[in-house]
């Protein structure tokens, strides 16, 4: 499968190097190819250490962007599969998903992801994807972070249209319940653990308080319970007149560090958003599991990245589908 999966690659780049457009012979051959593990390495083998050299340089001048650069991949595979429709910039005659609600002013780290695109492209011209490059970042941001490693699986082609409205309604929001958090990961196939493991990219980042206003008083309107003590530094934290954009650590106890701390800090009260909290007070299937990663951060891990490739295998456009862009903000 490996080698023909580079088969393909390679037919598909020379096709796309000499201006074809596929037919319908390749559609036959290619159409049917999933993802897979190094399928690069001949073609391009630098492609791991290029992005990685990026992603080391963001983290190291900006923490915070580990987690910025995590969440892309999310966002990008909840709205139609990880095919980095949500790196398209709107245009005169299109509407990309960056202005949908959850992402506007929140979402960061675009350059990041054009400086390597760049390089690849004077490297590897039309080889890696944007949406294999946003699967790989999300990895290396963990790693540098202390957290786990995984093998990304690779071979995804980058979409041709975007979707403003499915941003707004499929990604979850920061005041969901448990039932409706598990009801938006099972619409795009992911199932109640991978909700909860996933629920632990937590563990590093920022949020904005108008993100957590309900966590600022004893309970929110999903009864979450809340540590007091936790519940008056935040209000002290958001009381200023510029609240709206101050920004709060999603895990005060280890900030910058890819842990289990997450989990420690919800069954204390401290989850900061309130769709966190809900995971320990709102359902006691996913209490359970947040136990079980509270008190073993090896299995957190593992369930982690297992999670983590069952989520990048959302929507995948492989073969002669979709296209291998030039640039990230714009099909070719």
């Amino acid at each position: 499968m490996a080698t023909y999966l580079v088969l393909c690659v390679v037919i598909l780049k020379l096709a796309t190097a000499f201006g074809s457009t596929p037919n319908d012979t390749l559609n036959e051959a290619c159409g049917g190819v999933s993802l897979g593990f190094g399928i690069f390495q001949d073609i391009c083998p630098e492609a791991e250490a290029i992005i990685f050299s990026w992603v080391e340089k963001a983290v190291s001048n900006d923490p915070r962007m580990a987690a910025s650069l995590l969440r892309l991949h999310f966002h990008d595979c909840f709205v139609n599969g990880c095919d980095a429709s949500i790196l398209l910039d709107d245009t005169e005659n299109f509407v990309g998903e960056k202005t949908a609600g959850p992402n506007l002013n929140s979402l960061r780290g675009f350059e990041v992801i054009d400086a390597i695109k760049s390089e690849l492209e004077s490297v590897c011209p039309q080889t890696i994807s944007c949406a294999d490059i946003l699967a790989t970042v999300a990895r290396d941001s963990v790693v540098l972070s202390g957290g786990p490693a995984w093998e990304v699986q690779m071979g995804r082609r980058d979409s041709l249209s975007a979707s403003k409205e499915a941003a707004n309604n499929n990604i979850p929001g920061p005041n969901s319940t448990v039932s409706t958090l598990v009801a938006t990961f099972q619409n795009v196939g992911l199932s109640l653990n991978d909700m909860v493991a996933l629920s632990g990219a937590h563990t590093i980042g920022k949020a904005r308080c108008s993100t957590f206003s309900t966590r600022l008083q004893g309970t929110n309107q999903n009864g979450a319970d809340i540590n007091l003590d936790f519940a008056a530094s935040l209000q002290q934290l958001c009381s200023g007149s510029d609240s709206s954009t101050t920004l709060a650590h999603l895990d005060l106890v280890t900030p910058a560090t890819f842990d289990n701390q997450y989990y420690v800090n919800l069954l204390s009260g401290e989850g900061l958003l309130p769709s966190d909290q809900v995971l320990v007070s709102g359902n006691e299937q996913t209490r359970k599991i947040v136990e079980t990663y509270a008190e073993d951060p090896f299995v957190f891990f593992e369930d982690f990245k297992l999670s983590m490739l069952k989520m990048g295998r959302l929507g995948e456009l492989t073969g002669s589908n979709g296209e291998i862009r030039r640039n990230c903000r714009s099909i070719n």
